[in-house]
């Protein structure tokens, strides 16, 4: 739990002060808190940050495991678990939370919402939906696009935030983030056209400039160097990321997007460069250039563009219309108000584009389940400068706006509903800022009012009679004056300052360009030029109060420790003003003096009641709080609560956390109880079911397996008397029961088949049939035209039948071998033109016997010229073509390229697929080899026979064009 952590980290809960005094808060504020690193402290609820000004190892997974689910108390402070505790309170009670985060500028309210952002987008779906992810990235990508766009460098913060943000979360009813939406406020657009100095303009210029890349830059006419741009003088010397546009492709930005978004940067940027020279009664543009630049990537006329800068459309009386010439001032003035006025509409796009991105589009609760909403709210802090102006007007104002919500959401609501409620209670005085408020809102009374009638007024209404105004309106109002009612303070200037003591302090404010501002005159020739390109309408922007709907705030107080962004210097009076102005004291007070939770006794009761006998599953109390109170006094708490009209005080959260304990450890057994008896129930409908559903798939299959017997019976009755044996009969589909022995079934019949067809072969043509079913196995359909349709003689040489001497000449040299080297038969014989390596050919007899493989040359009798043996040979190589090529493979890779010559009488006779198959059928019978495998352009074939113990197959050899016939090898 909180207070858990060591006595050397002091209170990690103010309310756990000894005395409520600022001495002691600021004591536990700095020695306990900020210099030992634990820079989130509780009141309550509320956390209150110190900025470090530092990296803190506080935010990693580890972190938010440790966060994830607990309740607000059971961890050291932590941003994490204010965002888990929104979180919960969303899932639990299906009501719409909001974080609102407030303190002064670099205080450390942007940081604070990216951590919250990437808690919730860590918490959240577990199932890793797609779309979820797709959601939750573009949520935090869009962090990163609002600051190039929104922030800038001010003299106390690198990276403030010059425009107010409220994000929206959606939610499903699973708690998962299935949308979003971004209000804006308040965009700083003067800001573009001029800055204090010391300050840049917006990050987006100097990201254009410094990080676009020299293509994107030339096609825009633009430098690198912001120096050389009026806009982005101030920030010439900064470095800044590029990596927002990587940020805009990610969320979702077409390409034609970004690039309109690099021109309206340059078209600002060259507009700033446009300047004007007075020859007397006319102005004119000193150097066109930049007005060519400008047309060019707003896609409108030079000369339109000139002519709106020169001159402005004007209604007389009489209701014509004039062209008035610009003075050189109105000439600038007009300049910049174009220039803010284009900003300020490509802010507001770019918000509304990522709004389209990831709202939520056609939610049906009917359908989807209720959608809840976290909204998390980062605004300007208040602003105190040496010159204040409207600027830090409005900024101010939105921060006494918060400060009244906090005010009566967090202290005044509290008492009033102690006293609704009839709890007993000691009031406690605090500060409240309705009086400032009104003085800035008030109807017909406040500054805004006087403001807005000055800028409505015809004739000549300077800042100064604006003062003046204000001086006799608001001369008795306690917290404004001015130097006409304090002579003697030299801090103001008669007929330039006004001053409002805020709670936060006393702001000085310079009138100088208060009207200009509020009314931010933009002529109608820009808006008519702009028309045809942006069709974008201006609205002024307000500070929503959509954020005083919800039922349930949660408050993050950032503080800022000094203002030299050092990470161990603690101003004291700094922060003692802060903490006063926030009125941090006043709320541990009430706190103190309060009760950490509080609920309706209905709720209360539906959420605990499980935890007590007697009010488990349902009551029999006359009423909901004495059952209530059976609770509380079964757990021993009757010390701790106050029992209210209709709602239940628990004075300190160890008692709700005892409660959240015991109800979390029941509701296990509960659910398992629950889902016990309805498994049990639809485990036996599903018994019921399951065995209906076997009864009726038994007798189906059975029904099937018959039908197919009767079928298989029916259609094969008759094949002994028919000429094919019944090889064009159809085979029914078996069923999925039957399907092996279908297989079976049709195997033996093909077998049967073959019996009944080869046993009508004369066992003289058997040979010559072995053969051919061993070239037809091992071709396999890849040559076409392999000579099936003739007898095969297998010794063409021996063929004595003739009178050719030459015949005569082979039959006595193959006497002769046959005595000599002693082998049985001849496997295969004819002549052949040999081929060799040098491509030369000649004319070759081919004796293949059982033993030896003969090369022999026809016109020298038959003259052996190569003898090799039969077991030598590793393969045989053919093509897949009708020529007559074949390759004799040995293990020694001296193979032999001939091609086989048909028979004189044929000369289209094939003899090819006769060597293959006479070779193959007879290693199979006596050489016995385990596999004859046979490629044909890389698609291998296979033939599996029988073989003896130990013989071996080579590895294959790829003939170019044609396949291998592999034979054994020792």
């Amino acid at each position: 739990m909180a207070e858990l952590e060591g006595l050397e980290f002091g209170k990690s809960d103010f309310v756990l002060l000894d005395e409520v005094t600022m001495e002691q808060f600021m004591d536990n504020l700095k020695l306990s808190r900020f210099e030992k690193g634990r820079i989130y402290t509780y009141i309550g609820e509320v956390v209150v940050s110190v900025n470090p000004y530092r990296e803190m190892d506080i935010y990693g997974k580890d972190t938010i495991d440790a966060y994830r689910g607990r309740e607000l108390y059971e961890n050291p402070p932590h941003l994490y678990a204010v965002s888990d505790a929104a979180y919960k309170a969303m899932k639990r009670r299906a009501k719409d939370t909001c974080i609102v985060i407030s303190g002064e500028s670099g205080a450390g309210k942007t940081e604070a919402s990216k951590h919250i952002m990437q808690y919730i987008a860590a918490i959240t779906n577990p199932s890793q939906k797609a779309e979820v992810e797709s959601v939750k990235n573009v949520l935090l990508k869009s962090n990163c696009v609002l600051e190039a766009f929104g922030n800038a460098k001010t003299n106390r913060n690198d990276n403030s935030s010059r425009f107010g943000k409220y994000m929206d979360i959606n939610f499903n009813f699973n708690g998962d983030p299935t949308g979003g939406h971004i209000n804006n406020y308040l965009l700083e657009k003067s800001r573009v056209v001029q800055q204090h100095e010391g300050e840049r303009n917006f990050h987006s210029f100097y990201q254009l400039l410094r990080g676009g890349s020299e293509e994107m830059l030339k096609s825009c006419h633009l430098h690198n160097d912001p120096a050389l741009y009026l806009y982005t003088r101030e920030g010439s010397a900064a470095t800044v990321s590029s990596a927002v546009m990587s940020a805009l492709d990610a969320i979702g930005f077409l390409p034609e997007e970004i690039r309109s978004i690099n021109q309206i940067l340059a078209s600002i940027l060259h507009l700033g460069n446009v300047s004007f020279a007075s020859d007397g009664e006319n102005i004119k543009i000193l150097g066109l250039d930049s007005v060519k630049h400008i047309s060019e990537l707003t896609a409108t006329d030079p000369d339109s563009v000139s002519k709106s800068l020169l001159f402005r459309t004007v209604a007389t009386g009489g209701g014509e219309v004039i062209e008035k010439g610009h003075t050189e001032q109105d000439a600038c003035f007009g300049r910049n108000a174009f220039a803010k006025a284009l900003y300020e509409r490509l802010f507001g796009w770019i918000v509304s584009r990522i709004n389209g991105i990831i709202e939520v589009k056609d939610y049906n609760p009917v359908l989807h389940g209720k959608n809840t909403v976290i909204g998390v709210l980062d605004i300007y802090g208040f602003e105190i400068f040496d010159s204040n102006s409207f600027e830090q007007f409005c900024i101010n104002y939105c921060n006494e706006k918060l400060q009244q919500l906090f005010i009566e959401l967090i202290l005044q609501q509290e008492q009033d509903e102690y006293q609704r409620e009839g709890i007993t209670w000691q009031h406690i005085d605090y500060f409240n800022n309705q009086i400032i408020v009104g003085l800035v809102e008030q109807q017909h009374k406040g500054i805004i009012s006087i403001l807005d009638e000055a800028c409505l007024t015809v004739g000549n209404v300077t800042d100064t009679v604006c003062l003046e105004s204000m001086n006799t309106k608001l001369a008795q109002h306690p917290h404004y004056t001015s130097r006409k009612f304090n002579p003697s303070d030299k801090s103001m200037d008669f007929q330039k300052h006004f001053r409002i003591r805020h709670y936060a302090g006393d702001v000085t404010y310079s009138v100088d360009g208060f009207l200009e501002k509020n009314k931010d005159l933009l002529f109608q020739d820009f808006k008519r030029l702009m028309y045809n390109r942006y069709h974008a309408g201006h609205s002024p922007l307000r500070l929503s109060n959509s954020f005083f709907l919800f039922q349930e705030p949660y408050y993050v107080r950032c503080i800022k420790p000094n203002e030299m962004k050092s990470p161990v210097l603690f101003d004291d009076a700094r922060c003692e003003h802060q903490v006063a102005y926030l009125g941090l004291l006043e709320n541990v007070m009430v706190r103190r003096a309060g009760f950490a939770y509080r609920q309706l006794y209905a709720r209360f009761l539906q959420r605990y009641k499980m935890t007590c006998e007697y009010t488990w599953p349902n009551h029999l109390m006359s009423s909901d709080r004495e059952a209530v109170e059976a609770i509380i006094t079964q757990h021993g708490f009757h010390d701790d609560v106050a029992y209210g009209h209709t709602k239940l005080f628990v004075r300190t959260p160890r008692s709700l956390f005892t409660l959240e304990q015991e109800r979390a450890a029941l509701l296990p057994i509960l659910v398992l109880f629950l889902q016990k008896v309805w498994r049990g129930a639809l485990a036996r409908l599903r018994c019921r079911r399951m065995r209906a559903i076997y009864t009726i798939m038994g007798c189906y299959k059975r029904y099937k397996v018959k039908a197919h017997f009767w079928e298989v019976e029916r259609r094969f009755a008759n094949v002994r008397t028919m000429a094919d044996y019944g090889r064009s009969v159809q085979w029914p589909t078996p069923p999925a029961a039957l399907a092996s022995f279908h297989r079976i079934t049709n195997t033996l019949h093909r077998r049967w088949w073959a019996r009944q067809i080869v046993k009508n072969i004369p066992p003289s043509d058997m040979l010559e049939v072995r053969a051919k079913v061993a070239a037809l196995t091992s071709l396999s359909g890849e040559r076409k035209d392999w000579g099936v349709g003739r007898a095969w003689e297998r010794d063409y040489l021996s063929n004595v039948r003739t009178s050719k001497q030459k015949d005569f000449l082979f039959y006595s040299q193959h006497t002769v071998l046959k005595n000599k080297d002693g082998y049985g038969q001849v496997v295969f014989s004819g002549f052949c033109r040999k081929v060799n390596r040098f491509n030369k050919s000649t004319d070759r007899a081919l004796l293949i016997t059982d033993q030896f493989v003969y090369k022999l040359e026809p016109r020298k009798q038959f003259k052996v010229l190569k003898r090799v043996p039969l077991d030598l040979f590793t393969g045989l190589s053919v093509t897949s073509g009708v020529d007559q090529m074949a390759v004799l493979h040995t293990s020694s890779h001296d193979d032999v390229l001939m091609c086989l010559q048909p028979g004189e009488l044929c000369p289209n006779q094939d003899r090819v697929g006769e060597l293959v198959g006479v070779l193959v059928d007879h290693f199979s019978r006596s050489v016995c080899c385990s596999a004859l495998q046979l490629q044909m352009r890389g698609r291998p074939k296979s033939v599996t026979v029988e073989t003896k113990p130990g013989q071996t197959i080579t590895d294959f050899k790829k003939s170019r064009n044609g396949f291998v016939l592999l034979l054994p090898a020792n």
